[in-house]
């Protein structure tokens, strides 16, 4: 059935044939995208134009505007409907009762209406005091009745959106910065708002009013194809839905990416990234030149009444060699040469920012248009060039951004195409892979007076993820890569093995000291192995903290740094020489020694419960310290059973463990015996914290057997119905193969949950070893925990004894 025959169909059978040939438009599978939007629209119009010529008989002076996304013509599925009923005010109760005629219709068949009766004085007048119905109006558009009407409403208000343009396009840049900081930035987030997230469908609107300004125009390449695959997405969206949704959760998404026929939800979100990316350039740029516009208008009568008339020439200030600042932009130098100068790409981009602004539209497309390849390898000037950008901190996203939105980065560095708007699908990652290396590259450049080489730091930065748009670990990926690219930015070989290695291990030194033991000289010498050098060790110490505070919040903390800081300095030492084959135990400290002789001398569990905060930084401000939470530490005479035990009294009292840490500590020569002791940090899920007594007093009770913890969680899990949410990949747990001489170290990640702890410590229990020591972290909504654990007679498992274990774990956690 042709769109003629629908909109046929529409108008013989009244409401009840638009919504029979509404759905036959939306289930036809031949037709999607702006020909559909395109129809839906038609079909809305030629039914709303018999409702309107059925009431509107003997009415004059008046007629039915389509205005906002309707007024465009772009209906998605579940689209309102935004209709202006205007008349000229010489019949205000025909006017209301044609009103109830159109409007009643409409809501009997459940879409979404936002409607207005106005005269054009009224709505001109309304337009004046509310940006967003007078955004509205520059996108009316005659449906029915009096054309000329129609006519004179759109002419008088573009005419008073261009006059007072200057008021307007500031107040509209503020409302676009606003919904900004409230919904976050389109091209980043898991589960965005297509319309309200900045670089979204607002934003694409919001640029077609400032081009009917006059006052300034928006790139206008790709701009239009970047709105149309947005719009598509939340066509795809209403429709396997069912809902008028703009919010594209995780659950919906692979339905989505099928509709529209893409491989998966990840090549969805990457389209989605794209055409934000477009949309947010675009609103940067077209914002600058507005500013521009405005700043000159209100300068220049000043600047004629000094020089007596004429136009005044723009201040043009040398930045590099073909590279000046003008209007607060680096532009090329009018005898710059493009052509013949391939480094002048980067050099522009170094100055840029280096002096805090954004490179220019005109001066990036020149360049990208006509711009000479760089030599393989590049010569030292290109590389000093891009160190330079690395290293320019924050300015650097910005300039960053410009090169890539025309295309010179991948130019530069081709690898970068399989990293681009690439999602990571990880709660912990607040950025795209190749958002998340630019942000490395800046938290880098605040380090660079750490090390011997910073040239070597930031460039790792840039570098230390690009193995994850291949197949495989992407540290392995990253290395081969890092490889290619050094070599040909024009490192030696000696410096291109240095940053190979950093790719390849820029994961070690927070896994290490999160996971493992630092008291095992096995654990130490590995890393010293893999690194190999004093320099290389101070690069990857700067390179990891820059990467954690780039990732996000809960990928570094000060007590994370501590740790890693701690196993930095003890593979310094085998580095310098120094033998950690016998290295001195930890001694406890006064309050560890206190608990553990009051624990062996009464036999139980003795319990210190105290919040905890951690002195700021001195580059911070002192007042706001980092919060942890609350320090629980544990002392209770070895025994089987603890670690389920104290983990399940926590997850009955509804506290979160975020580390943990276990081991067992020797008492004094004159105390006989062993103690356990459990220092951990916990936050409440909600409400307050419990006493220590009462967490003792249930300690007690599981210790000996009273207290069914196990049973007690399966009664509170079954009076709480679960709730619909993202689906967890499955729990992985491994042995880490050569980890410790003295111990098998099993590795376990999983989706974090209550309870998780105490299923593990039963299992551990269950499948007869004793933990030795553990080191328990949580990251967002990942577990990712260690145990060091040994047979009855304190050696390590035998290889399938401890393969047996890792199974065993990974099915209690399925279970």
């Amino acid at each position: 059935m042709t769109s003629t025959d629908v909109r046929a169909e529409a108008e013989d059978s009244g409401p009840s044939g638009y919504a029979a040939a509404r759905l036959r438009l939306l289930q036809e599978g031949a037709r999607s995208g702006p020909p559909r939007r395109t129809a839906l629209a038609e079909l809305t119009d030629d039914w709303l134009t018999g409702l309107f010529t059925a009431g509107s008989e003997g009415l004059r002076g008046v007629s039915l505007v389509a205005v906002g996304g309707y007024g465009r013509g772009e209906l998605s599925p579940r689209s309102d409907l935004d209709l202006l009923l205007l008349h000229d005010g010489s019949d205000p109760g025909g006017v209301a009762a044609l009103a109830d005629r159109v409007w009643y219709p409409v809501w009997d068949l459940g879409i979404a209406l936002d409607h207005s009766v106005r005269t054009p004085a009224e709505a001109r007048k309304t337009a004046g005091e509310d940006l967003k119905v007078q955004l509205g109006l520059l996108d009316a558009r005659h449906i029915a009745g009096d054309l000329g009407l129609t006519a004179g409403l759109r002419t008088a208000v573009l005419a008073d959106w261009r006059n007072q343009a200057p008021k307007r396009l500031p107040e509209l840049q503020e409302l676009c910065a606003e919904r900004a900081e409230r919904q976050g930035e389109l091209q980043y987030l898991l589960e965005p708002d297509l319309k309200e997230a900045r670089g979204g469908l607002r934003d694409a609107t919001a640029l077609r009013a400032v081009a009917a300004s006059w006052l300034a125009d928006a790139p206008r390449e790709g701009l239009a194809d970047a709105r149309r695959r947005l719009l598509d997405v939340r066509d795809a969206l209403h429709l396997t839905t069912g809902r008028a949704t703009d919010r594209l959760s995780l659950q919906e998404q692979d339905q989505v990416a099928a509709e529209l026929g893409l491989l998966d939800a990840d090549t969805l979100l990457r389209e989605v990234y794209e055409s934000a990316r477009v949309i947010s350039y675009a609103s940067d740029v077209t914002w600058r030149e507005v500013g521009r516009v405005l700043r000159s208008r209100a300068v220049r009568p000043r600047l004629r009444a000094m020089l007596g008339g004429g136009k005044p020439v723009a201040e043009r200030s040398p930045l590099a060699e073909g590279v000046v600042e003008q209007d607060g932009e680096a532009v090329l130098a009018r005898a710059a040469r493009p052509e013949r100068d391939p480094v002048l790409p980067l050099r522009a981009a170094a100055a840029a920012a280096q002096a805090g602004i954004p490179l220019s539209l005109h001066a990036v497309r020149r360049m990208a248009a006509v711009a000479r390849p760089l030599p393989t390898p590049w010569p030292a000037e290109a590389r000093e060039q891009l160190v330079t950008l690395l290293g320019s901190g924050r300015p650097t996203i910005e300039v960053w951004e410009a090169l890539e939105a025309e295309g010179l980065i991948t130019r530069l560095l081709p690898d970068w195409e399989r990293v681009r708007c690439r999602p990571q699908r990880n709660a912990v990652h607040i950025w795209t892979v190749d958002r998340h290396l630019i942000e490395t590259a800046v938290r880098a450049s605040e380090l660079t007076r750490r090390v011997g080489r910073p040239d070597l730091l930031l460039v790792a930065a840039l570098l230390h993820d690009i193995g994850k748009g291949w197949p495989g670990d992407h540290s392995v990926a990253g290395e081969i890569i890092a490889r290619d690219v050094a070599t040909r930015i024009g490192f030696d070989r000696t410096d291109v093995g240095v940053l190979a290695t950093l790719v390849r291990h820029h994961l070690l030194l927070v896994d290490t000291a999160t996971r493992r033991d630092l008291e095992d000289p096995a654990t130490v010498r590995s890393v010293a192995e893999a690194v190999g050098s004093q320099g290389t060790l101070e690069l990857l110490h700067a390179l990891t903290e820059a990467d954690a505070l780039a990732t996000g919040p809960a990928a570094w903390s000060s007590w994370r740094g501590s740790l890693v800081a701690d196993l930095v300095k003890r593979v310094s030492a085998v580095l310098a020489g120094d033998d950690p084959e016998e290295p001195e135990a930890a001694a406890p400290t006064a309050e560890q020694e206190r608990l553990a002789i009051e624990a062996f001398r009464t036999g139980g569990p003795v319990l210190a419960l105290r919040a905890q905060t951690e002195p700021a930084e001195a580059d911070t401000a002192a007042d706001d310290p980092e919060p942890l939470g609350v320090e629980l530490l544990i002392a209770v005479p070895d025994q089987p059973g603890v670690l389920p035990a104290v983990a399940g009294v926590l997850a009955m009292h509804r506290l979160t463990v975020r580390t943990a840490g276990l081991r067992a500590l020797d008492l004094p020569e004159e105390v006989q015996g062993s103690v356990l002791l459990l220092d951990w940090r916990v936050a409440a899920e909600y409400g307050s914290l419990p006493q220590a007594a009462r967490l003792r007093a249930d300690l007690v009770r599981a210790l000996d057997g009273s207290l069914d913890i196990a049973a007690r969680l399966a009664e509170r899990d079954a009076a709480y119905p679960r709730r619909r949410g993202t689906i967890a990949p499955p729990p992985r747990v491994t042995v880490a193969p050569a980890a410790s001489r003295h111990a098998t170290v099993i590795e376990v990640r999983a989706h974090d949950a209550p309870g998780l702890l105490h299923r593990l410590g039963r299992a551990l229990e269950d499948a007869g070893v004793r933990v030795r020591s553990m080191h328990v972290s949580t990251l967002g909504a990942n577990a990712v925990d260690a145990f060091y654990v040994t047979g009855t007679k304190g050696a390590p498992l035998p290889g399938e004894e401890a393969a047996a274990v890792a199974r065993a774990l990974e099915e209690a956690l399925r279970a």
